[in-house]
């Protein structure tokens, strides 16, 4: 009997940290003390190409004017921006490390909400390209086989005509990570402190979880579901914001790609924002454009400003509960 009620502990345990976890999550003093911009690509990684502009350069146009307008709004609100200039993140000379920094910079500055500022492409040429298609045929004499076996055979030629396509392609989406590399988000939540802020004393040696030990685990993967489902809120707002605006929306996309890595390699929730198709020559001068990039900026904070109030108000009312039996 006692070998079996020591096997239980542990479960029971971890119960115990779920529902306190659940209730302290919402309890925090400060729903939102630091969000993170991040520009996409920079430097040798250009991004997509337009007819006049990069990827890279609008990307960091539009988070700047959106640190800005946070900055105003939002005072106490601490901002870090994965870049300010045309470099990569932290001085990477690749890619891949690049992304990594993005991620870092996120995480130890224990993030709320991470934002990262792309824009979309085709994968065709932008503007447009020139294609070609059948408008006839002309007769045509040729020649089969050689020697003997040499046969003169009439054919209809096809006739061709160029002609322009352009690259129509416009709106926005918003990518959240995928749910099934979930496993991967929960390893970089990052975990002590997310809690009880200034309340908890951080320099308890006795207030230290093992991140290796089933409550650990069971803590970081409530946080992810947490973290996925506000995700997801946010990036449907955001899209719901744009479409409010006029703008073409494909709504909340999931990806698991490359592209989209940094988005599970952030312990905090994070969407990826297309801001519209920079292939498509009007987007790209809307999107170049002053009042094109403070629509887009005041698009997102349209939706932060409702995200915050939800949880504010999710918040308030796990606070303000009567207590069971009452």
């Amino acid at each position: 009997m006692l070998k079996k009620l020591k096997t239980n502990l542990p479960i029971l345990f971890a119960a115990g940290c779920l529902l306190i976890l659940s209730q302290s999550i919402f309890a925090q003093k400060n729903v939102i003390r630091t969000v993170i911009i991040d520009p996409g690509h920079g430097g040798i990684d250009p991004g997509a190409r337009g007819l006049i502009s990069t990827e890279a350069e609008v990307a960091l146009q539009i988070s700047l004017k959106l640190g800005k307008a946070f900055e105003k709004e939002f005072p106490n609100i601490k901002l870090i921006y994965t870049r300010t200039t045309d470099d990569l993140p932290g001085g990477a000379t690749n890619v891949r490390q690049g992304l990594v920094n993005r991620a870092n910079m996120a995480n130890e500055a224990k993030g709320d909400l991470f934002i990262a500022i792309h824009l979309n492409a085709t994968g065709q040429k932008a503007g447009g390209w020139y294609a070609k298609k059948i408008v006839g045929y002309k007769p045509k004499v040729v020649y089969t086989g050689t020697g003997k076996r040499r046969r003169k055979k009439n054919i209809q030629q096809p006739i061709y005509e160029s002609y322009y396509v352009k690259n129509t392609r416009v709106g926005t989406e918003t990518y959240i990570w995928a749910a099934d590399r979930s496993d991967e988000k929960s390893e970089n939540v990052v975990l002590g402190g997310e809690e009880g802020g200034e309340d908890e004393p951080v320099d308890d040696p006795g207030n230290v979880l093992d991140l290796n030990s089933p409550e650990a685990k069971i803590r970081a993967q409530l946080y992810t579901k947490y973290f996925f489902r506000n995700s997801a809120l946010l990036a449907s707002m955001v899209e719901d914001e744009f479409g409010k605006a006029g703008r073409q929306s494909f709504g909340v996309k999931q990806r698991n790609n490359k592209g989209i890595w940094v988005l599970q390699a952030t312990g905090m929730p994070s969407i990826l924002v297309e801001t519209g198709f920079i292939t498509n020559k009007e987007e790209e001068e809307y999107l170049n454009s002053e009042q094109g990039q403070e629509e887009v900026v005041e698009n997102i904070m349209g939706a932060f400003r409702r995200y915050k109030q939800e949880l504010e108000a999710s918040r308030h009312n796990t606070n303000t509960k009567a207590p069971a039996g009452k």
